[in-house]
């Protein structure tokens, strides 16, 4: 599988989520109303749009907000994080608007014959919001308006909007880490672009921690694993290293500790260039002393061969060399 076909999966899984995704709505999109905003007023409804979209299956999605003592919002994200910026994404929006739009007059003709023609019937606002975590800097035009020729002259009769823009280029690690919650952790792992910044994750500050604490729930901690998976995955990690590794974050209970074995990465792309080249022998002293642990830890032979995907007779070769 492609790299940016398996980050594209881990955005798609994360704004998939209810929790992160109204996280998402109240501390980065700037519009009051949205402050209070809880999982329970999201509902999914991606999947009545995206076949109509092939291309977007993985970066795109609708919800349905139900506001409080308010009609109904509908937020439209596009998540772009190509190499190159998409200078289509004003259009691709414009249709996606058009589809909601089209979608609830429907639904309100079913439940009044005419609902839509009737004087008083008024659209929901609709929210366009595109995540952008690619590295160059953004430069589409976030007004259609803008994408329209003759634009001075027809400008009364172009639709007229504006998407949101958040850039992930756009925070830092100090305004994310003050933003604080669960998203802005995968934010942070996101900012990870190269080895070399990987042991950032061992130095968060223990009151930032100690809060994510507070709210982190099975479901999240999986969540964890699987960004994790994808960032080494995208600096050539092997795949034995990467199971040792979410192994130690499932087995911490301390968010704290989740990350202790991001000290052994700093160095992770010499690592890398030792892998191409064949040469292990760093690689190896790392898996050994995380069978050690694990074995350290109860787990039977069998179970840590599963994990490391060595021999058990190699396992067994290794716990004797620790005594």
């Amino acid at each position: 599988m492609a790299i940016h076909k398996a980050k594209d999966n881990s955005f798609k899984l994360i704004f998939g989520e209810p929790e992160l995704f109204a996280e998402f709505l109240r501390k980065y999109v700037p519009v009051d109303i949205l402050g209070d905003i809880s999982p329970e007023d999201i509902e999914d409804i991606t999947e009545r749009f995206i076949p109509l979209f092939q291309d977007a299956k993985d970066s795109d999605t609708v919800k349905r907000v139900n506001l409080k003592n308010a009609p109904p919002l509908f937020v439209i994200a596009i998540l772009e994080h190509q190499s190159n910026v998409s200078h289509r994404t004003s259009f691709r929006m414009l249709q996606y608007i058009t589809l909601t739009l089209t979608e609830y007059e429907k639904e309100a003709n079913k439940k009044k014959k005419g609902a839509g023609a009737a004087k008083g019937f008024k659209f929901p606002p609709v929210l366009p919001v595109v995540f952008y975590d690619g590295t160059r800097k953004w430069t589409a035009e976030t007004d259609f308006l803008d994408k329209t020729e003759l634009n001075d002259v027809f400008y009364k009769y172009i639709p007229k909007f504006e998407y949101e823009l958040i850039s992930l280029n756009d925070y830092s690690r100090e305004e994310l880490i003050r933003l604080g919650g669960a998203l802005s952790l995968i934010m942070l792992i996101d900012k990870i672009s190269e080895t070399g910044d990987m042991g950032a994750l061992k130095d968060l500050p223990r009151e930032y921690l100690d809060k994510l604490q507070l709210e982190m729930t099975p479901r999240l901690r999986e969540l964890f694993v699987n960004v994790i998976t994808v960032l080494l995955k995208r600096v050539n990690v092997p795949d034995d290293e990467i199971d040792a590794v979410t192994y130690k974050i499932n087995e911490s209970r301390e968010v704290q500790k989740m990350f202790a074995w991001a000290d052994n990465y700093d160095v992770q792309e010499t690592r890398r260039i030792a892998i191409e080249e064949g040469r292990r022998e760093g690689i190896e002293k790392g898996i050994a002393e995380m069978v050690f642990e694990m074995k350290n830890d109860g787990l039977p032979e069998e179970r840590i061969a599963r994990i490391s995907k060595l021999p058990v007779e190699r396992i067994r070769e290794i716990i004797l060399s620790f005594r």
